[in-house]
């Protein structure tokens, strides 16, 4: 009996890793080669400093207010506007989104029950506090006591991770913000004059805080794959010492790479920077942690809360330490097993992850062993598009804030974020689109790679020598393989 379309998507034969002849590198070489890369900088604000591209003003449209700039586009933003300009509409059943930054909110096997009805007094509806209402920061302080300032848990011993301790977490030591970018822009406001610490790759909305704060001037840091893309605590106590860091600020667990700061590394992270750094951590994927293999029943503890779309009032009961105890254990088998599921599929394509995700819901998928001009994580992006799939190009974890970087020589020009958030389901349909990707760049070779990606509304007409260069390019790429294909 032939498997190939009755089999479950996940037990199909897979199609063998792309041949040598088509293993064709670099005669794209940087931006003006490629359409992806075009389309990327015809995005508002997406222009190198100091570059005038050519037909920049030729559209005055383009130019909405006086005084006014584009911010440009963070990688959500960016992919689903380009996943529309490719037929895509939320709900859409058709398409995958492996690009979402949110994790599915159905509920989960062996969660408690969530409530769906609430009932509000009538003081609710005033204005509330700019850092939220006393009763809320009240439990999310207690919940924290609990959690880390008082004794071992008896239900929960693999969470025993400090003592009692004498001091307590208040009202006072909370502020909520309505969400991410929110709390980094108040964090933002009142951080000095003075060098500012952060790696890449990162979260993207970093890239905007640090170029908008022009108080605070931003010190990079690249992570590397061999070390896991973990902070080399060396060198950040040596850049403490020698460049006078006074603020460092991280994702923990890190997006997009799926790593974590934790235990000895932690606590030797704190005692680096006590008395000279400000340690600023952004934990929001902290529920998101896995067992390491050998340890599949040893789930751990998460220091980050999200209230999702409920208002203060209704957050509260949420905030119960017996539920979110329960919520979080169960949240993290789920995640794990897709996260596993994931991976398995992968590695049958050929695209085996150098370094697994220990948290989050993300994986940091490196292209650079795939042919020109897939193995860049644009051009794969819009590959992608065709079979209506979405992820992230690697290019928005690039922390860059003056644009000043080619993106050929960005340390995350070769990547794409994969997101195992959505339903098992959707993973499967999004993982089936690389499949027939990789599969199609086998079967057909290269030609048609690269081309016949449009313009999105939001975009500036590319230039005329955009369009011939790219055209140059690829007709040169078909001619190489072609010659290839030959010997």
């Amino acid at each position: 009996m032939d498997t190939s379309t009755t089999a479950p998507s996940h037990q199909r034969p897979h199609p063998p890793p792309l041949s040598l002849k088509q293993a064709v590198k670099q005669v794209i070489k940087n931006e003006r080669e490629s359409r992806a890369h075009q389309l990327f900088r015809a995005y508002p604000g997406h222009d190198r400093v100091g570059v005038q591209r050519e037909g920049v003003r030729d559209h005055p449209d383009e130019d909405t207010m006086p005084g006014i700039m584009s911010p440009g586009a963070t990688g959500v933003i960016y992919c689903t506007d380009r996943a529309m300009a490719n037929g895509f509409k939320y709900g859409d059943p058709a398409w995958a989104n492996l690009g979402q930054g949110a994790p599915e909110v159905g509920p989960l096997p062996d969660a408690p029950p969530r409530p769906d009805t609430f009932t509000f007094p009538e003081d609710s509806f005033e204005y509330g506090p700019t850092t939220g209402i006393k009763d809320l920061r009240t439990a999310v302080a207690k919940l924290y006591n609990e959690t880390y300032r008082s004794a071992p848990s008896t239900e929960f011993p693999v969470f025993e991770l400090v003592k009692g301790m004498p001091s307590q977490y208040t009202a006072d030591n909370v502020c909520i913000v309505p969400g991410g970018r929110a709390g980094l822009s108040r964090v933002a406001a009142v951080i000095g004059d003075v060098y500012t610490g952060y790696q890449i790759p990162d979260y993207s909305a970093y890239s905007e805080m640090l170029g908008v704060f022009k108080r605070l001037v931003p010190i990079p840091t690249a992570l590397k794959a061999e070390n896991k893309y973990t902070m080399n605590l060396q060198q950040t106590k040596d850049d403490i010492s020698n460049q006078g860091l006074q603020v460092i600020i991280a994702s923990n667990p890190r997006n997009p790479t799926g790593q974590a700061i934790k235990g000895d590394q932690l606590k030797e992270l704190v005692e680096i920077s006590r008395g000279k750094t400000t340690v600023i951590l952004d934990e929001f994927y902290s529920w998101y942690l896995y067992p390491e293999p050998g340890n599949e029943d040893k789930f751990e503890l998460g220091e980050c809360l999200s209230a999702a779309k409920y208002i203060d009032v209704a957050a509260i009961p949420l905030l119960d330490p017996d539920h979110v105890h329960k919520e979080r254990i169960a949240l993290q088998k789920h995640f794990l097993a897709k996260r596993d599921h994931v991976l398995n599929r992968l590695e049958k394509m050929g695209l085996k992850v150098a370094v697994p995700p220990i948290a989050t819901f993300y994986i940091w998928l490196d292209l650079s062993d795939l042919p020109a001009p897939l193995d860049n994580g644009l051009t794969f992006f819009e590959e992608l598009l065709k079979e209506k799939t979405i992820c992230v190009p690697g290019i928005f974890f690039d922390l860059n804030p003056a644009h000043r970087r080619d993106l050929f020589a960005s340390p995350c020009h070769h990547f794409v974020r994969l997101s195992f958030g959505p339903p098992l389901d959707q993973l499967d349909k999004g993982l089936d689109a690389i499949e027939r990707v990789l599969s199609k760049a086998n079967k057909e070779g290269m030609g048609d790679i690269g081309k016949d990606y449009p313009l999105s509304p939001t975009m500036r007409k590319l230039p005329d020598w955009a369009e011939e260069k790219a055209e140059e390019a690829e007709g040169g790429l078909r001619s190489l393989v072609q010659k290839i294909a030959g010997l």
